[in-house]
């Protein structure tokens, strides 16, 4: 299957008081059209910024380097290197390569977002329907006002809100927290996007609202063939969504695999310390993950994990570990782990 979004060593610096960061160093990932894809991991390990950036929604001041191939239809053919020219035969083109403008052009109709919290992503005094009606708009800027109001109601319609004529008309403040995320997506697909990117989108939800939300996504996905950028910190969510799971620490991908073999056969220390963090359906002492996430301008030199590890080596400090094979789809970024045969 060809991939929607083939990620080569994304690397973002960011400039502080101290020198650069790089809150994403180095990481590569592939996304095919229709599949799920959960990033998983702690606060501060650099989902969000990374989802930022594909959005090209970098901070000013940040460094960008490596490629993410897209595979937007339509796209540019003036390649200048072989490899280039191959992937942009595939319709493929390098996000990092494009201009602002360029970038601008496809947030929203190629690839679109959910932001994590609706309430502060959402213009507090403009009426939700107008708000969704800028992103139909994206889609196409010569739609009559007559088919940008009913593009309105179908995205509503299709996010699962309930009396959409009425909610349309409300200002943010006046819907719930759930009715606030559902209007989020409704604007995330109204652009028709191939990518939809869902930062966290369950946090602060209660347990229903959460199910609701997943299940909506889960659909629309079905329905319009979308890939699905799933990130979050909670892996019993990622279980219900996503196909594979990657997982990053402090800026890198330390495992990536099926779904269903990462949970169940973890191979890298700090998956499986995850995990055992992770509440289940039964009765059992939950072991946390000694530590924090190390600071960004004082990562150790080895392996970043090395300190809060609990199978700790002292060839885990010399070096940064290489991702291994740990089975045919199933990589991990671990010396512990033995080489599976490609």
């Amino acid at each position: 299957m060809q991939s929607l979004l083939e990620m080569r060593n994304l690397t973002v610096e960011l400039p502080t008081p101290g020198g650069w960061v790089r809150p994403v160093n180095d990481a590569s990932l592939s996304l095919a059209a229709g599949e799920a894809l959960g990033l998983v991991g702690e606060s501060g390990s650099g989902k969000t910024m990374l989802s930022l950036a594909l959005m090209g929604l970098l901070p000013r001041g940040a460094r960008i380097s490596g490629q993410v191939w897209f595979a937007e239809p339509n796209g540019t053919r003036d390649g200048i290197d072989h490899e280039k020219r191959a992937a942009e035969s595939r319709g493929q083109r390098d996000l990092i390569a494009l201009d602002a403008p360029a970038r601008a052009a496809l947030r929203g109709r190629a690839l679109s977002m959910i932001f994590q919290e609706p309430m502060t992503s959402l213009n507090p005094v403009m009426r939700v329907g107008a708000q969704v009606a800028e992103a139909v708009r994206v889609r196409d800027a010569s739609l009559p006002r007559q088919q940008v109001a009913r593009s309105v109601l179908e995205a509503f319609e299709r996010a699962r809100i309930p009396d959409p004529e009425l909610r349309a008309r409300q200002f943010p403040h006046q819907l719930s927290g759930g009715l606030r995320q559902r209007v989020m997506i409704a604007m995330a697909v109204a652009g028709g996007p191939h990518l939809l990117i869902a930062d966290e989108p369950t946090t602060a939800l209660d347990v229903t609202v959460q199910e609701q939300i997943l299940e909506l996504l889960a659909t629309l996905r079905s329905e319009l063939g979308l890939a699905l950028l799933f990130i979050t910190h909670d892996l019993a969510v990622v279980a219900r969504v996503a196909q594979r799971i990657a997982v990053l620490y402090a800026g890198r991908v330390v495992e990536v695999g099926p779904a269903s073999e990462i949970l169940a056969r973890p191979r890298h220390p700090y998956t499986q310390g995850l995990l055992r963090a992770s509440p289940r359906m039964k009765r059992e002492i939950l072991e946390p993950i000694p530590g924090a996430v190390p600071r960004l301008d004082a990562l150790p030199p080895g392996c970043a994990f090395a300190p809060r590890c609990p199978q700790v080596r002292a060839e885990c400090e010399e070096a940064v570990p290489r991702l291994r094979r740990a089975g045919p789809e199933h990589l991990a970024r671990c010396i512990l782990v033995p080489e599976a045969a490609p």
